[in-house]
């Protein structure tokens, strides 16, 4: 698999999303993509518990840790790299967490408009 360019949705170089956990469809802690993720796992959120409840009520479990996956669970405050559609399925519901725009990946801006991370910009 071939990682697409790493820029970000403000046009500068990719930045990291988190380490730990450890996130991205690489599992480089970085929301690098390519054409095989078919997820688009671009925009790095940064969790809530709102968030979490909403994934686990449509069906992704994202608490709950899966060691067989060598999934520790995410906890609110966790950063991760979340597939763009269900970012934006997030925001028409009113339950989208803050977007971490210098970790976000420029292919996000093809599911999310640019001004819908805007507004949930992490300070």
């Amino acid at each position: 698999m071939q990682k697409d360019f790493e820029i970000n949705v403000i046009g500068l170089p990719l930045a990291a999303c988190s380490k730990n956990p450890l996130t991205g469809f690489f599992r480089d802690g970085s929301c690098n993509t390519c054409a095989e993720d078919a997820g688009s796992h671009t925009v790095c959120v940064v969790m809530t518990a709102e968030f979490l409840a909403f994934s686990k009520y449509l069906g992704n479990d994202l608490s709950t840790p899966r060691p067989e996956f060598s999934f520790p669970g995410l906890n609110p405050g966790d950063s991760w790299c979340l597939c763009a559609g269900r970012f934006l399925q997030a925001h028409q519901e009113g339950c989208a967490p803050q977007v971490q725009l210098a970790s976000t990946h420029q292919k996000a801006m093809e599911v999310v408009p640019i001004e819908v991370l805007r507004l949930y910009a992490a300070q």
